[in-house]
């Protein structure tokens, strides 16, 4: 797993994150020793990008804010540029446990892309309401198209290997829901072997949640279109086994 971790670079996508983004930084670095982190300062306007170099991170500070999908188009377009074969997502808000990275990487070395699914039997993450209806909806389509079982489709907890990033360094989508329902699409219509291991979901550690419970409804109405789009476009082709582009 050492030489995996060497191979792996943690992409941390982060808008105003300074209450959290340094202690996240910091614990990525104590439970997985030797592995490289970058934070992608997606246009934020407090101290993020200070507070997650003095954790000792690499920073990437974004001009303007491009939203999660551009963050991690940036992160996977520096995977390639300085040879890292996988990319592990982690939000920058404490949610993910660094400690789940080790079982993602080793479920990659057989597959493309790996999920850290929070409805497969760890933790007690739950949701409700259209929230629920949209994922229930979302995971039975996208675990059509991509031929396997996926529970949790809308994570940001996931391993990326060297076929995917390279699909991802430039076609990653940048709109809303599409770093995570559209790019699932991208990736099983291109080939990609995807699956998911099951990981626990803890509370934000500070900043904002990105979704209101008010704005539950509109959720629904989001998503259905995100994926509409996503199987609008035309497939993109992936590298053969072995070769990356």
């Amino acid at each position: 797993m050492t030489s995996s971790l060497a191979r792996t670079l943690i992409v941390m996508p982060a808008l105003n994150e300074e209450e959290a983004v340094g202690a996240v930084v910091r614990e990525v670095f104590e439970k997985l020793p030797g592995v490289a982190v970058l934070v992608v300062d997606d246009g934020s306007k407090d101290a993020t990008a200070a507070m997650a170099r003095a954790a000792g991170a690499t920073v990437l500070s974004l001009p303007y804010n491009l939203g999660v999908g551009g963050a991690m188009r940036a992160g996977f377009k520096y995977a390639m540029a300085h040879g890292f074969e996988n990319v592990v997502q982690v939000d920058s808000d404490g949610q993910h446990d660094p400690a789940g990275v080790p079982v993602l990487l080793k479920t990659l070395a057989e597959a493309d892309l790996v999920l850290g699914a929070r409805f497969a039997g760890e933790g007690d993450y739950t949701v409700r309401g259209p929230r629920k209806w949209a994922m229930v909806v979302l995971a039975s389509v996208i675990s059509r198209l991509a031929r396997t079982t996926l529970t949790d489709t809308t994570s940001g907890f996931r391993a990326t290997g060297p076929r995917a990033v390279a699909l991802f360094a430039e076609h990653y989508p940048a709109e809303y829901l599409g770093d995570t329902i559209e790019s699932l699409v991208i990736a099983a219509r291109a080939g990609c072997d995807i699956r998911q291991v099951p990981v626990a979901m803890r509370p934000r550690a500070g900043g904002t949640p990105s979704h209101n419970p008010v704005k539950a409804a509109a959720y629904l109405g989001r998503a259905g279109m995100a994926l509409l789009i996503a199987l609008m476009r035309p497939r993109v082709p992936l590298a053969e086994k072995g070769v990356v582009a």
